[in-house]
């Protein structure tokens, strides 16, 4: 049976709009639960590899409750986390109202309401963009991959952390038999909906993963691409670079 939150034609955005505002209150608990606390780590991973210098200028997309843009402005980046989801911001919001005395001078982090596939600002913007369980949700994941390009200044990072596809096949089938057989309970015990996570499983099933990132970015002309396989490759971080000077 088809998800109902998944659809690849019109209503996408429409239906994954409806997840997140049905999870938002639940999402880190569950993301706790199911990840066994290691999104966490993979989260610190991402962060490392950006090498965020003090006052650079970061872009996180599909910032959710705000766990990626918190850690980069923690390390003294100047942090704007984008998500289309109101009910995921509000949660992000009342984090960092409550840590605001760690983040002063105030607007270091800032989070506004928008879509990651017509990025409200100019090009050449920012020195980092990156984007957590995010791209494949996307109506269009190449779109949302080319904008993540055109607002990074010359010699800008790319980061998108997600689900990824084991190359080893038995791992692979391993870790999509937990997706759908464990994944769907967490949903139905927080959410009252197993729709509401095995969607993963059927989004990730439509996405080129890793791979498939890895092939794009090199396609928009960007350098210094790789791939960073997390346990096994279940998880994966793909590393871009907009070249300093087009070519």
């Amino acid at each position: 049976m088809v998800n109902k939150y998944y659809d690849p034609g019109e209503q996408r955005a429409a239906k994954v709009s409806d997840l997140f505002g049905t999870i938002a209150r639940r999402y880190d608990l569950i993301n706790d639960l199911q990840s066994f606390g290691l999104h966490r780590h993979w989260k610190r991973r991402l962060v490392g590899l950006a090498k965020i210098q003090p006052g650079e200028r970061a872009l996180d997309l599909c910032c959710g409750t705000g766990d990626v843009a918190f850690a980069l402005a923690r390390k003294g980046a100047e942090v704007t986390g984008l998500d289309f989801s109101e009910p995921m911001l509000a949660v992000a919001r009342e984090r960092l109202k409550a840590q605001i005395p760690k983040f002063e001078p105030d607007g270091k982090v800032k989070f506004v309401c928008d879509d990651a596939q017509q990025i409200p600002f100019p090009d050449n913007s920012f020195d980092l963009v990156t984007i957590s369980y995010g791209l494949r949700n996307l109506a269009d994941w190449e779109k949302g991959l080319r904008e993540m390009r055109r607002v990074a200044n010359p010699g800008g990072r790319l980061l998108v952390l997600d689900f990824g596809k084991p190359a080893n096949v038995v791992w692979r089938k391993i870790y999509f038999a937990y997706l759908d057989c464990f994944i769907p309970v967490f949903g139905k015990l927080f959410c009252g909906d197993t729709a509401t996570h095995s969607y993963i499983l059927e989004s990730l099933k439509h996405f080129p993963a890793q791979q498939g990132i890895a092939v794009k970015m090199r396609e928009l002309n960007c350098d210094a691409v790789r791939i960073v396989s997390l346990l096994g490759g279940i998880m994966s971080i793909n590393y871009g670079r907009k070249p300093a000077i087009e070519g």
